[in-house]
């Protein structure tokens, strides 16, 4: 009887340990986003995550919606859509950034949110959407 009660107890906890590691798997293998032109189509979502915070909240002091638009439908946000044109302009600055860091820094593959990188978005903008502290570019 104590054999069947332990068996039990471990066949209890294998079952709820491999629940638990399915349920949290950050990414399935075949999502794929759409879209991107600087950054890798390959790129994981935790990658994707630390380059929207730690690159562009934090660097640039901003938000998602601040280069994403509004989903047509009015609830969140259309993270495809090129209707603003800040996200072009986030696009031509991600390349700048890698041209520099080739050009002058002479890293051979620079990747937006590599800690190889030795000029990034804080670099100029230091927590500010524009550098020299004005609210908009004219």
């Amino acid at each position: 009887m104590k054999i069947n009660k332990k068996l039990a107890v471990i066949a209890g906890i294998a079952v709820t340990v491999t629940v638990c590691v399915a349920a949290t798997s950050s990414k399935p293998a075949d999502v794929h986003y759409e879209n991107l032109k600087v950054l890798s189509q390959n790129i994981t979502s935790k990658d994707l995550q630390s380059i929207m915070v730690d690159d562009f909240q934090d660097g640039l002091g901003v938000t998602c919606n601040f280069c994403h638009a509004t989903a047509k439908d009015g609830h969140g946000l259309d993270f495809a859509s090129d209707a603003k044109p800040e996200k072009e302009i986030s696009r031509a600055m991600m390349r700048m950034t890698i041209g520099i860091n080739k050009k002058y820094f002479k890293l051979k593959h620079p990747l937006i949110g590599s800690d190889a990188l030795t000029v990034t978005c804080n670099t100029c903008h230091k927590g500010q959407a524009f550098p020299d502290g004005s609210e908009e570019q004219k």
